[in-house]
């Protein structure tokens, strides 16, 4: 038996005697005392030491058989998937008039039409022959600007999940502002289990950012509907942070739970950096966002404010392996005209485009080049199930192109051990 590649070794926070291991592929962790490390090298284990180790993935047989486990990961991933996640963007209008949207120059009023609509429950209608479960998420824009159009599609899509044996759901991402009890009254029975709403920060900062388009606040809308409709649909709420405002956020947070949304009741509370677009999207007069994962402060940021939501006992998705959207074969994001694509950052892009509602996705591997972490150099890397060549749209942003990897060393060297430690330490 041999350590596998994929293992982290840390010191252990609360007892130097100790070490911690993490196995970037299975997402568990030990804490083991320092000489078991060496019993391991000699390979001297006990025969329950060997059993445990072998369990949680941090003893392999074979070097060449745990590469060729990684090479065959993703095909498995989707070979076992029963769920179709399809992204539709009713829309590309918007109530709101954020500074950074990183749907920039495309934001218009753009609309689903009739015809998209019916070309869409008959694509899902054929694509989802074999799967067990349908999930949608509805996107804009702002998505509830087309409540009428989640009504008519929803219906259409039970009776579809019902022909089937399929289990339908959706989802919202919403700006918040319309999300009012009797929005949710009328979704709920139609399939409406939960939406992520954004709130950037504390109310001066969000409205800065995140103001109507006649210039007034959103903040204080959003945290109303918010607290109004959480106990009938799960709340996530998410935030855009930059390098100027990050460490405002727990001001947010003490804020929820003074006006009653505890972890309770708001069970995730997930903030991300903004992202700069490319010139040709690109809200005009921004660009305080990031280009790349690996710039320093973006780990700073991300562990920072990792700890504040978990001290305060909201929940956040523990380190786990990680596809992004272009690797995954039974998710697809469908725009207002019917254009496929793998995900919503790169709608509107006739590069990034896989196919349409009237085809399969098509010309995915030239263009997208999903299989860029099949080299030597990302098979050895501890870091590769968690990365699996890292975020397409991030490559695309920053090189202009999806061919080669976005590799995520960086980030990961200085993150992952706090971000392990964080998970211990809350039991994620």
């Amino acid at each position: 038996m041999k350590l596998s590649k994929y293992c982290k070794i840390y010191p252990s926070p609360t007892d130097p005697g100790s070490v911690v291991l993490f196995s970037t592929l299975h997402a568990s962790a030990l804490q083991v005392p320092v000489g078991l490390i060496n019993d391991m090298a000699q390979d001297s284990l006990s025969a329950a030491e060997r059993e445990t180790l072998s369990t949680h993935g941090f003893l392999v047989p074979d070097a060449e058989e745990e590469r060729l486990t990684m090479l065959g990961y993703v095909r498995d991933v989707n070979n076992l998937d029963k769920v179709l996640s399809c992204v539709l963007v009713l829309n590309l209008d918007c109530n709101l008039g954020c500074r950074y949207c990183f749907e920039g120059t495309r934001k218009g009023r753009h609309y689903l039409s009739d015809g998209t609509a019916d070309l869409f429950v008959d694509f899902v209608k054929r694509t989802s022959i074999g799967k067990e479960e349908l999930r949608i998420t509805f996107y804009g824009g702002e998505p509830l600007l087309s409540v009428e159009r989640i009504v008519s599609i929803s219906h259409k899509l039970r009776a579809v999940a019902g022909e089937q044996g399929l289990k339908y759901s959706f989802f919202l991402v919403t700006n918040g502002t319309l999300l009012t009890p009797a929005i949710v009254r009328e979704l709920v029975p139609l399939g409406l289990t939960a939406a992520k709403v954004t709130l950037d920060g504390p109310k001066e900062i969000h409205d800065l950012f995140r103001p109507f388009k006649s210039g007034v606040g959103s903040f204080d809308v959003i945290v109303r509907n918010i607290r109004d409709v959480c106990d009938t649909i799960r709340i996530q709420i998410g935030g855009n942070y930059t390098q100027e405002h990050f460490r405002e956020f727990p001001r947010l947070l003490d804020y929820l739970s003074d006006v009653g949304l505890t972890p309770e009741r708001i069970p995730i509370v997930k903030f991300d950096p903004v992202v700069n677009e490319t010139r040709e999207f690109a809200p005009p007069d921004f660009n305080d966002g990031c280009a790349s994962i690996n710039e320093p402060w973006v780990a700073e940021a991300g562990l920072y404010l990792r700890e504040e939501v978990l001290k305060r006992g909201y929940r956040l998705p523990k380190i786990m392996p990680a596809l992004c959207s272009v690797l995954r074969e039974g998710n697809f994001v469908v725009n207002y005209d019917g254009a496929l694509y793998t995900c919503p950052g790169m709608i509107g892009r006739s590069e990034c485009r896989i196919g349409d509602l009237t085809s399969d996705r098509a010309g995915l591997r030239a263009s997208h080049d999903p299989d860029a972490w099949k080299n030597d150099t990302c098979l050895a890397c501890e870091y590769l199930p968690l990365c699996f060549g890292g975020c397409k749209y991030m490559k695309l942003l920053r090189d202009g192109s999806m061919r080669g990897i976005n590799c995520q060393k960086e980030y990961f060297d200085r993150t992952l051990a706090g971000l392990v430690l964080q998970d211990i330490k809350y039991d994620l």
